[in-house]
């Protein structure tokens, strides 16, 4: 079957709508004979007159105005097809979004963000997913993951990155543990062995790093991948765990028995990210899910600030 031409389509609704050769003319920015070529076109096409002349107009064939509408709509979704922004519907969209994040950004941000989610782009679905061994700009070039957010770190150079947030360690123990009774020192931060959160398994952090340039080493007795496995390890034990501050501060407003203290060593400032590939920079739910996920970030941010100067 040969492929129709579709600017048959267009030159139809425009005679439907104008009425004469010569309007549906001026509407296609062609000349009259030209626009008369087509209507000939057009005829062939449906094997129907279309159009008779009837004194100094042209009526439309029953079949015409039995097209009208479908060919006005058909019109109209082609058109929308390029119009930034207006060809998908979000609200009856349905997609799942693979997405790779931070613990912490889970803990402070997914529940509004789903609470969007629910308003704008109810049939979306997330899906995290687990950090692997596979090089995260891969996982977003292959398409494994679409978004990924965490600690800013270096990615390939066609990898889109914006900044969302900044966070700090703590230090995080048991309401009534022991090294409560005194100055917190690095000495005494060694004392007690810790817990470190890592989901590739890895037993040492920055928090190491600081220790060793003081000629200090801290025992590491727990290696999990989840901060909430370690918060829990803490509840009856003497293990300490260095966490992101949000993520301690949401745990502790949560309800679990834990107390925050500033890390005698204090830790560098980690700036976090999200990063997608440069294929989704014009996909609508896509810029969605970033623009929603950054507001949160940048409210957050100003209710933090707010708090500071209160």
């Amino acid at each position: 079957m040969a492929r129709p031409d579709l600017n048959l389509l267009l030159a139809l609704d425009a005679l439907l709508a104008e009425g004469s050769v010569i309007g549906a003319a001026r509407r296609m920015n062609l000349s009259p004979p030209a626009m008369s070529r087509t209507l000939s076109r057009i005829r062939e096409a449906l094997d129907d007159p279309v159009f008779v002349q009837v004194g100094r107009k042209l009526m439309p064939t029953p079949k015409a105005l039995a097209l009208r509408e479908q060919v006005r709509m058909a019109v109209e979704q082609a058109t929308q097809v390029f119009e930034p922004g207006t060809g998908i519907d979000l609200k009856s969209l349905d997609r799942r979004f693979n997405v790779r994040a931070t613990d912490e950004f889970v803990s402070i941000h997914l529940g509004h963000l789903l609470g969007a989610m629910a308003v704008d782009m109810p049939r979306a679905m997330l899906r995290f997913s687990p950090e692997e061994d596979d090089v995260d700009e891969e996982a977003l070039r292959s398409g494994r993951i679409d978004l990924f957010i965490s600690a800013s770190r270096k990615l390939g150079p066609e990898i889109r990155v914006q900044s969302l947030f900044t966070t700090t360690f703590v230090g995080v123990a048991r309401t009534n543990h022991p090294i409560f009774d005194d100055e917190i020192t690095p000495e005494r931060l060694t004392r007690w062995e810790h817990v470190n959160v890592s989901r590739r398994g890895k037993s040492v952090g920055p928090v190491d790093t600081a220790l060793e340039a003081l000629g200090l080493r801290r025992h590491v007795a727990l290696v999990v991948p989840s901060p909430y496995t370690a918060l829990f390890a803490l509840q009856d034990s003497d293990l300490l765990l260095p966490l992101p501050k949000h993520l301690a501060s949401s745990a502790r407003a949560a309800g679990l028995r834990i107390r925050l203290f500033d890390l005698p060593t204090p830790l560098e400032t980690v700036l976090l990210t999200q990063a997608w590939h440069p294929r989704l920079d014009s996909d609508p739910a896509h810029q969605w899910l970033r623009q929603t996920i950054h507001a949160l970030c940048n409210e957050d941010a100003a209710q933090a600030a707010k708090r500071t100067r209160t």
